[in-house]
């Protein structure tokens, strides 16, 4: 078992909620995710990490599956100019490779935000730190569990 993994479920089990469960294929984007889990792209909770161009500060931006950060809109919740973090960057921040990046499980404290999309769920489905592993959650209770902030930052864009 990856530290990743390892680290989300230790996490997971701390904030009292389920534990990932793997699938056969790959859900390394919202769709595969999607097809592979058996849900509404919309029900992919996907991890997207900017990073500010003034402080070099990483951000989570928690968006639904066929949604896609705006990035002038994140800029003003950040408060600083946004652009899209390397693969670098996101391990060195989150622990976590491209692909397989959880809302949770950090190894370092990372501000969250939650697109207000994902509200519209009973349940949820996120990465849980491999390609391979996704955990359900009541996005209601996770946005607490995370602290992150539900705001609206995402416009609709199948393509992500």
């Amino acid at each position: 078992m990856s530290k990743s993994l390892k680290r989300v479920i230790r996490a997971l089990a701390d904030l009292g909620l389920p534990a990932p469960m793997e699938v056969e294929a790959q859900t390394r984007t919202a769709q595969e995710a999607a097809d592979a889990l058996g849900v509404a792209l919309d029900q992919i909770g996907k991890s997207i990490i900017l990073r500010g161009t003034d402080t070099g500060q990483v951000y989570l931006f928690l968006t639904a599956g066929g949604q896609r950060v705006d990035t002038d809109r994140a800029a003003v919740l950040a408060g600083e100019p946004l652009d899209r973090a390397d693969a670098q960057a996101i391990r060195e921040a989150t622990g976590f490779a491209i692909g397989g990046v959880s809302p949770i499980g950090h190894v370092r404290p990372t501000p969250t935000w939650m697109d207000r999309r994902l509200l519209d769920f009973s349940v949820i489905w996120c990465a849980a730190g491999t390609p391979r592993h996704n955990f359900p959650a009541d996005p209601a209770v996770l946005s607490t569990a995370i602290g992150a902030q539900v705001a609206d930052f995402a416009s609709t864009n199948e393509k992500m």
